[in-house]
């Protein structure tokens, strides 16, 4: 269910934010993964840096995590 829901909170974000940021959704056997290791099957990154689900699963969370970071 959080994989459901951090690709619409993503796909949102993408909105909202444009050509700001830049969007990718990955399965972790993906290649592009690989490099990760991640743990669990709900992974958000930003710049490579991992997000906490808490925040990137909620749209406000997320909003505010974005806005402050593309200040």
């Amino acid at each position: 269910m959080s994989c459901k829901k951090a690709i619409v909170v993503a796909k949102e974000m993408k909105n909202m934010f444009g050509e700001k940021i830049s969007l990718n959704i990955f399965t972790t056997d993906s290649e592009e993964a690989q490099k990760y290791n991640f743990r669990s099957s709900t992974n958000v990154l930003f710049e490579s840096d991992l997000i906490p689900l808490e925040i990137s699963l909620d749209k406000q969370k997320m909003t505010d995590f974005l806005s402050e970071k593309l200040s």
